[in-house]
């Protein structure tokens, strides 16, 4: 049986699945469908100081090839996510990563500070690039010194891993991505949701509340294969990939372009149980092209020039033809 075993900036995980935040709930909701053991770790939907309403409905569109979300960060506060979600988390058999946002750069980082002390968190997601808040604006995901100060405030509030997730709506992810990295980042997640809108051309009415929202799903795969590629290109620190991942293929893909693990999320609305059998159909694919680690993979794309500054040793071997 192929390991499925990688390391994520620090985060030992038994395979490269993650749930993707927004997606699978703030903690356990789901392992009816998905037992948290056949997965590498659980990504909670993103918490904030203070509770937030969220957006006004409708909030969700379903389009032709993914949907359209303008939740607005919905969530009870990190009083409640204290109280009523981690204390059951320290049961999860898997990596518990929590993703934060917030308004300003110093509610990430008090948010860092107060969840240091949780035993039940292993690592920080942080929230840089939800596109469906403010107006569409990203404030902290365009400009890499304010991502920087944000990511840097992190750092120093918690010795956990920090995961920084940034927007595909920029123009050079590669910068945003290498600001993360100087600022202390463990890892980078590429990429969260795209700037998308709807309408109903009988009715002239948005799909969704807010005009624009986040686009997610099988539609935005090829874009965020790209923008893990250029992170992977960018940086040395592992890079996460998310984006449009619904099969075992979509996994190694995004580990042949450089990422050590994935995560998975609007798949998850039409199939809450498939994130759990993916790790198997991994072992599988692995098994019969005779490759003994999943790992071997991460980094092996056969392009002009250097490999990716994050491949992997076994990763030179199968770039070369020896696995």
């Amino acid at each position: 049986m192929a390991s499925l075993a990688v390391d994520c900036g620090g985060l030992a995980l038994r395979n490269p699945i993650l749930s993707a935040s927004g997606t699978f709930g703030h903690g356990l909701e789901m392992q009816h469908f998905a037992p948290p053991h056949t997965l590498g770790g659980l990504v909670s939907k993103t918490v904030t100081l203070k509770p937030r309403p969220g957006n006004p409905h409708p909030r969700i569109a379903e389009t032709e090839a993914g949907l359209l979300n303008s939740i607005g960060l919905e969530n009870r506060g990190i009083e409640a996510y204290l109280r009523d979600v981690l204390p059951a988390m320290a049961s999860a058999d898997c990596a518990v990563v929590t993703n934060i946002g917030g308004e300003k750069v110093e509610d990430f980082a008090e948010l860092a500070r107060i969840l240091d002390a949780r035993s039940e968190v292993d690592a920080l997601e942080v929230n840089l690039s939800c596109p469906n808040v403010q107006g569409g604006k990203l404030p902290f995901s365009t400009d890499p010194r304010v991502a920087e100060a944000v990511i840097r405030g992190v750092r120093a509030a918690t010795r956990k891993p920090v995961f920084a997730k940034l927007s595909p709506n920029v123009t050079d992810i590669g910068e945003i991505a290498r600001a993360c990295e100087a600022a202390g980042a463990n890892a980078v997640t590429a990429v969260n949701t795209l700037l998308g809108m709807s309408v109903d051309w009988r009715t002239g009415a948005p799909g969704i509340n807010t005009v624009m929202g986040g686009y997610s799903g099988v539609g935005i795969k090829p874009v965020a294969l790209r923008c893990a590629w250029q992170c992977a290109r960018a940086v040395k620190i592992p890079v996460i990939g998310c984006g449009g991942i619904g099969k075992a293929s979509d996994v190694l893909e995004f580990l042949v372009v450089g990422c050590s693990a994935v995560e998975v999320g609007t798949s998850c609305f039409s199939d809450p149980s498939n994130i759990a059998g993916l790790a198997a159909e991994i072992e599988g694919l692995l098994d019969a092209r005779g490759m003994g680690e999943a790992r071997a993979l991460i980094g092996s794309i056969r392009v002009g020039g250097p490999a990716p500054t994050c491949a992997t040793p076994a990763a030179a071997q199968v770039a070369a033809g020896k696995v």
